[in-house]
């Protein structure tokens, strides 16, 4: 039963490029503009209409945009929900600036040892991880671990979660990896694996969307029975202020926004487009968590009950639900 009727998400690309050259990622090969605060003011008030509650500004890495601080600020000052995830190069420069406007602020951390962080990185970061870490508690500010799962770096997320999270008193996100196009992210976790994971995720101080780890049991999302929703949840802004649809990574179209998000996105093409959600052929066998997520949000399936504790525990441990009464 479809509990949510109205998009609740909008993945906000502020720019494709990025300063680092991750292995599992392909968005820093792409030439890209920055996006412009005319538009996010219109697209924010646009948003704001068709029921969206949180913004996540991305990339690329977002904090190569000079305007971030203005545009999360916005955001936070008209009742959105923000995230921002920050591969930390830049975070202790826009600290001072994103200081109280990021809801949900994520710092990507792989591995225990610099070196290996690094290299899966393409860029040295890994100390500025920890120098952030250390700015953003000197700033009052409640940033979590960001930590993608592979089966090459299964074994650090005790390390990291032991020596770095716990010790800050920061939350620790697991992010299973995902493949889409001709991004592949080596061998997949194993059952064991899968478990081992389920185990770890129920840990204090960590977040872990069950339902990520049973729909990697059932083989992803399949075609004939889809469980995504990316685009009747999930708005995709691009750094050319197009709607990207049916989702960012398989995206098929980009409709240009020209000021007009709203009346764009219940245009009968884009909801036409829509509708075609979890049936591509491309879609067969997904597991892109950034579009999952809200998927599980708003109706009730398996998943739904799967995802509820581990959504509850986080928003619990971050205070965002009290910004949710209040919007």
């Amino acid at each position: 039963m479809r509990l949510v009727h109205h998009p609740v998400l909008c993945n906000y690309y502020v720019t494709y490029r990025c300063n680092a050259r991750c292995s599992f990622c392909d968005i820093w090969e792409k030439p890209s503009p920055y996006i412009q605060l005319a538009d996010v003011e219109q697209n924010l008030r646009d948003l704001k209409r068709l029921g969206v509650s949180v913004v996540d500004f991305t990339g690329g890495e977002p904090l190569l945009h000079r305007q971030i601080h203005e545009f999360v600020g916005l955001a936070h000052d008209l009742g959105f929900i923000t995230t921002l995830t920050t591969n930390c190069l830049l975070y202790p420069k826009y600290a001072e600036r994103l200081r109280g406007k990021v809801d949900m602020l994520h710092f990507s951390l792989d591995a225990s040892e610099k070196e290996v962080h690094d290299k899966g990185r393409g860029v040295a970061c890994f100390d500025f991880v920890l120098e952030s870490i250390r700015v953003a508690k000197e700033l009052g500010e409640r940033p979590d671990i960001l930590f993608t799962v592979f089966r090459e770096n299964l074994a650090d997320l005790e390390v990291v979660y032991r020596t770095i999270a716990q010790p800050n008193g920061l939350m620790l996100i697991i992010n299973p990896a995902f493949e889409y196009n001709s991004v592949a992210t080596g061998e997949q976790l194993t059952t064991a694996e899968l478990d081992y994971l389920s185990a770890f995720g129920k840990r204090k101080g960590v977040y872990l969307n069950e339902a990520f780890i049973q729909l990697r049991r059932d083989g992803g999302n399949h075609v004939a029975a889809p469980v995504c929703r990316a685009a009747s949840t999930t708005l995709v802004i691009s750094p050319n202020n197009e709607l990207v649809l049916p989702c960012y990574h398989l995206g098929t179209q980009q409709f240009p926004i020209a000021g007009q998000l709203f009346d764009l996105y219940n245009s009968t093409n884009v909801q036409q487009l829509a509708a075609l959600e979890g049936r591509l052929p491309q879609c067969e066998g997904c597991t892109i968590n950034c579009y999952m997520q809200p998927s599980f949000a708003v109706e009730t399936s398996k998943y739904f009950w799967q995802a509820l504790p581990s959504t509850l525990k986080y928003n619990l441990h971050k205070g965002t639900w009290k910004r949710m009464l209040a919007r």
